[in-house]
């Protein structure tokens, strides 16, 4: 839009000062004229005034503006809490109606723009403000106007911007909301105990709230434990952590009636369990060579506390040797097999025969105690084939061999072999990627060589090593709730020695000893998820062979849904789907079930769900624009926009304003002298003149 101003403007001939020295001395000339009341004092002022005029060159200015349009910002917050219940529509609704008003008023264009859903700091209103005021110029700002909940969480301590800024919040004022809080929850257990977490239910936007709300409790997708909480102060549960891995446990706060969302009245805690100390007893049943092996691995281990016993002498021995000089104390079988056993997490026997050292009742306790969840690892020689095997006691009812009947000593293979891991074992974490390992059945492998294993006849468990001919060499199982595994030679410590290039000896031994005690990441049938980055990854690991089955992954609002899983190597199958709801996402195969948690993707924004103009008020009073409700109803309850001057309220019932700034650009500029020097001169000069003959009567 053009428009033409004018008015009178200086163009000095002489510099201002000396102008204004000049007029000093006119001035100081006059003074006795006018004193003596000289004729022609008026007209030698006059004389002086215009030439001094002259000067100063006055100017007629006329210019040509093209007025610029003001700006004004429109925000509108698409946070998560901004979408609960009728908001997002509301704030959708509001946004085109402004936009249509805007449009009606003269002189102002309306920019928008979307603040959207990211990170885990809360609703960046202001930051996306400010990005936006980059391209607009402070003397066109108009104002600024946010479509919000009021749940922002980067207002500054002072206003940036001279502008009004306007908040206009879906819904009606004293909204309620119930939250749970967790104030403190430890990432680790210890297995066999419990963990305390300490949590809080709030009510907020209720004056002195109190009373008790009920709290379930739910670990790994077992059945709810009800709890009474009181509200507004804090309280403490105790949970305890059965397993290694990681355990979900589901917090969730009875809803409160009125309240906005029941979004934030859950809680997912993550507690990974772990082993204290792990307690192993090994008992050795005769000096040997390989005996040091298994101590020396068991004790390099800083997680494990170790109770070693060998077996020096058997009891029909008798060789005329002092008995102090043969052991420290006397093998305390009552103890160890009866009073503690359950006290340890493994039990080794390696080479150990039955001479009457342990009584059947106790061996019988070794069996009760695998099968309500003990461990046991055997390493067995010649012994296991004579008439003292361990086969031969109750113990043997839990073994996953026996000794091939009528073969007595000659049960043992005597020559040269190399391990080989078995079809099933590749597949299975106690041998799969071994290093030296064979490729595949038929290949050799590329380890060091045994020379003894025992012939037994297999009747359990998965044999996930062989020797010569297919034999059974590693044998591992289920029993009970317990775990066996039974090594059909005692050649492995040729490996620790480097013979014939040696082995993997260590990591074969750590990773049995670690699935007989129950090791989540050595499980051979497991299912297990995860999410990262808003993605849940679930990974099914099985021995069988085949395709994998499909899986079924319910959602924290309980949907459901089918994901196929494609196969990998050793045993594995996977799957990656989307997982954007907080909460416990559960996957099951038909047999296993995990449970993972997803924590809320922005913590602060869920921290409060109330439309609450309380965050933005220093805002609102520091740039002097109002806060303004949309009401509840369908069509928003608007205020009307009107344009205000600099420095006048822009804000008042049933109304926000908009500045009006005025800005302009300068297109053009015509100056006319209003004394031009031909006109100057003769005024002077007649002046002079009449002056002259004036003082001359």
């Amino acid at each position: 839009m053009q428009q033409a101003l004018a008015g009178i403007d200086l163009a000095p001939v002489l510099p201002l000062w000396l102008i204004a020295a000049l007029g000093i001395l006119a001035a100081l000339s006059l003074i006795p004229a006018f004193w003596r009341r000289a004729r022609g004092a008026k007209l030698r002022a006059l004389v002086f005034a215009l030439i001094l005029l002259a000067l100063a060159n006055p100017r007629l200015v006329e210019e040509t503006r093209e007025t610029r349009p003001d700006i004004a910002l429109l925000a509108v917050d698409r946070s998560d809490s901004a979408r609960i219940g009728d908001r997002a529509a509301q704030i959708e609704a509001a946004r085109t109606a402004i936009e249509a008003r805007a449009g009606r008023l003269p002189e102002l264009e309306l920019r928008t723009v979307e603040v959207l859903e990211g990170g885990n700091q809360g609703t960046r209103l202001y930051t996306a403000i400010e990005r936006a005021l980059a391209d607009i110029p402070r003397a066109r700002l108009a104002g600024i106007i946010a479509l919000t909940d009021g749940q922002v969480h980067d207002i500054p301590a002072a206003a940036p911007v001279e502008a009004p800024f306007h908040a206009l919040l879906p819904g009606r004022a004293g909204e309620v909301d119930r939250r749970l809080r967790v104030i403190e929850a430890p990432g680790f257990g210890i297995v066999g105990r419990s963990v305390e977490l300490r949590v809080a239910i709030d009510d907020l936007g209720v004056p002195n709230a109190a009373g008790a709300a009920r709290l379930s409790v739910r670990r790994d997708g077992s059945p709810a434990r009800v709890e009474s909480v009181p509200v507004g102060r804090e309280h403490r549960i105790e949970v305890p952590i059965e397993r290694g891995g990681p355990t979900v446990i589901e917090l969730s706060a009875e809803a409160r009636p009125g309240e906005v969302s029941e979004l934030n009245n859950r809680a997912v805690v993550t507690v990974t369990g772990v082993r204290d100390r792990l307690r192993v007893l090994l008992v050795s049943g005769e000096p040997h060579a390989g005996e040091r092996t298994w101590r020396r691995l068991l004790k390099a281990d800083p997680g494990v506390d170790l109770v070693h016993f060998t077996i020096l002498r058997p009891p029909e021995k008798d060789d005329l040797t002092p008995l102090n000089e043969l052991a420290l104390i006397a093998f305390p079988v009552r103890e160890l097999f009866q009073v503690k056993l359950r006290e340890f997490d493994l039990i080794v026997f390696d080479r150990f025969a039955n001479r009457g050292i342990l009584p059947p009742t106790y061996l019988r306790n070794i069996a009760d105690y695998v099968r309500g969840g003990g461990a046991l690892l055997m390493s067995v020689g010649p012994e296991f084939a004579g008439p003292v095997s361990l086969a031969s006691t109750p113990l043997g009812a839990v073994l996953p061999a026996r000794p091939m009947a009528g073969l007595g000593q000659a049960g043992a293979a005597e020559g040269a072999f190399r391990p080989r891991v078995t079809a099933l074992g590749a597949r299975h974490p106690v041998t799969e990627g071994l290093t030296g390992a064979n490729p595949d059945e038929q290949a050799e492998a590329r380890w060091g060589r045994w020379y003894r294993s025992m012939r037994a006849d297999q009747r359990g468990g998965t044999a996930v090593m062989e020797a010569a001919d297919g034999a059974p060499l590693l044998l591992l199982d289920r029993v009970g709730e317990g775990r066996v595994a039974l090594l059909l030679s005692d050649h492995i410590w040729l490996w620790s020695r480097g013979h014939d290039g040696g082995g993997p000896q260590a990591e074969l031994l750590r990773r049995a000893a670690h699935w007989l005690m129950r090791e989540p990441e050595l499980e051979e049938e497991d299912l297990t998820a995860r999410i990262e980055a808003g993605r849940l990854h679930i990974q099914r690991r099985s021995v069988e062979a085949g395709p994998p089955p499909e899986v079924t992954v319910t959602a924290p609002d309980g949907s459901t849904r089918r994901a196929p899983l494609q196969p990998g190597p050793g045993g594995r199958a996977t799957a990656e789907l989307p997982a954007a709801q907080p909460g416990v996402w559960q996957v099951s195969d038909g047999q296993r079930s995990a449970f993972v948690a997803a924590a809320a993707a922005n913590p602060l924004e869920v921290a409060d769900l109330r439309a609450d103009p309380a965050r933005l008020a220093p805002l609102l009073a520091a740039t002097g624009g109002a806060a303004h409700w949309l009401g509840a109803g369908a069509e928003p309850a608007l205020p009307e926009l009107r344009r205000v001057a600099p420095g006048r309220d822009a804000q008042g019932a049933g109304w926000i304003g908009l500045r009006r700034n005025g800005d302009h650009t300068v297109t053009g500029i015509a100056a006319m002298p209003l004394l031009p020097p031909w006109l100057a001169l003769p005024l002077v000069l007649g002046l002079a003149v009449l002056a002259w003959r004036r003082e001359g009567r």
